[in-house]
């Protein structure tokens, strides 16, 4: 059976990771007609646009996507290209596994934790203005629909997939109406999962207990802006945003991404770590239901990450981006 999915290679590293992930989906005896699109800065050079309508038209059609990095402007420029798309296909969760992995140096060991995060509202809805010169304005928008599908995927997750407690995270002590509602609504949720622990805990709390006990924590539930920041923060607890991947889901959509960004510091060098690019293939693998060749690429990817003798610049080897993912096609191919 071939799978026709739509394919994102991103700015800056973006193809340069994307390149060994798809060789190693072959690799593993998966077909798929591949869809490439262009988005991003490549794409409004080449298209004047950052979101060509071909993409939008391709995704709607193949309702997958595999998404490599793509940049960002900083303070001016484009809007941003993943806001869009999971505004405009109404991805609503945003699903990020945080777990060690073998061969790995990191803070902590044993870490193994999901962050939930609404991906379509909250700050993030890009509602912004000026009121007078020297003066902005952005609004925080909440809304009970969202935070209750938000709270019941995350109970439905656990539920799934055998996790234990959800917490929700907030910060509704200061922002008692946009916090309270989404708090509200998790709490609400709550109660038709009994046997699924449930707990709340304010942001900057619970950032700091991720830093001093990570093992503490399930299932971390949020809206967009926290879970953003709070995803970041516990990538570095095993071992940096190199290694962990994100897939953004709907009801009737799916796109799945490294969680890092497009690094053009290193583009064209050949060292990107594409292990998070080669993990997002696996959460796309296992949505589309090849789930034996997803466990075979992330048992090869354990085992090359465990072995230490092929890794990239950031992991403290000398392999490049090539050497990397030919190393994992060996595993596989064993």
């Amino acid at each position: 059976m071939s799978h026709k999915i739509t394919l994102i290679p991103g700015d800056g590293i973006g193809p340069e990771v994307v390149k060994p992930a798809l060789a190693i989906i072959k690799a593993a005896g998966v077909k798929i007609d591949w869809e490439s699109h262009l988005a991003g800065a490549e794409a409004l050079k080449k298209h004047r646009t950052t979101i060509p309508r071909a993409l939008m038209d391709s995704f709607d059609k193949t309702k997958v996507a595999l998404k490599g990095p793509v940049t960002t402007p900083v303070g001016e420029g484009f809007s941003s290209v993943n806001v869009e798309l999971r505004q405009s296909f109404d991805l609503y969760a945003n699903l990020r596994p945080i777990k060690n992995l073998p061969g790995v140096k990191a803070r902590y060991r044993d870490v193994d934790l999901v962050v939930v995060r609404e991906n379509t509202e909250g700050l993030y809805s890009g509602i912004e203005h000026e009121v007078v010169p020297g003066v902005m304005e952005s609004l925080k928008i909440i809304t009970e629909k969202a935070s209750t599908r938000i709270a019941k995927f995350a109970f439905e997750y656990a539920k799934r997939h055998g996790r234990k407690k959800v917490v929700a995270v907030h910060k509704a002590n200061i922002m008692k109406l946009t916090d309270g509602l989404f708090l509200d609504c998790a709490r609400k949720m709550s109660q038709k999962y009994r046997r699924i622990g449930f707990s709340d805990i304010i942001v900057d709390n619970a950032c700091m207990q991720l830093v001093l006990d990570p093992l503490q924590f399930d299932i971390l539930l949020m809206e967009n802006l926290y879970g953003d920041i709070v995803s970041d923060l516990a990538a570095g607890l095993v071992g940096g945003l190199g290694l962990v991947a994100g897939a953004n889901l709907g009801d009737r959509h799916a796109l799945f991404e490294p969680v890092h960004g497009s690094a053009p510091d290193i583009k064209g060098q050949g060292i990107a770590n594409p292990s998070a690019m080669i993990a997002a293939a696996v959460m796309m693998l296992r949505h589309i239901g090849e789930r034996a060749a997803a466990k075979r690429i992330y048992a090869a990817l354990e085992k090359v990450l465990w072995r230490g003798d092929c890794l990239t610049r950031d992991l403290g080897g000398t392999a490049t981006t090539k050497q990397f993912g030919a190393a994992i096609i060996r595993e596989i191919e064993r």
